[in-house]
């Protein structure tokens, strides 16, 4: 694994979200990006923390439900965000992700500003194509 790195691997993409935004709205952006949860940003782009669909559902469920107010981001957000950085080690990212761990990861630079999400999935799919490179050099 010693030639994939972060940057190789993670997104680019991901949903844009700022802490004041209804969670209805937030809950939309992720839908459209199709991500199970994204960073949370204020206007610099630096990373305040994360909300996933299970909070976007929960708001959902409160508006369509039982006509309670929208809440803001937030309001449900997790504010103690497990980051990676560009120098983290892809290895031990993989290791970590197999435990209860998050399954997306912000990757941000020295000053917190989200460059990037890494998943299982970009991780999965590198070992993917490192399963298939194996296999056709033992053919």
């Amino acid at each position: 694994m010693d030639s994939a790195s972060i940057k190789d691997l993670m997104s680019t993409r991901y949903a844009q979200i700022t802490p004041d935004m209804p969670v209805v709205e937030a809950s939309s952006n992720l839908i459209k990006q199709d991500m199970l949860g994204s960073p949370v940003t204020d206007e610099a782009g630096t990373l305040v923390g994360w909300i996933s669909e299970r909070e976007c559902l929960q708001a959902a469920l409160q508006v369509v439900y039982h006509n309670q107010r929208v809440a803001t981001v937030k309001d449900l957000m997790q504010s103690e965000v497990l980051t990676v950085s560009l120098d983290s080690d892809v290895l031990s990212l993989a290791q970590q992700m197999l435990n209860a761990k998050p399954k997306i990861y912000p990757v941000v630079d020295a000053d917190n500003k989200v460059l990037g999400v890494i998943s299982r999935r970009h991780i999965l799919n590198m070992l993917d194509q490192k399963l298939a490179e194996l296999s056709k050099k033992a053919s």
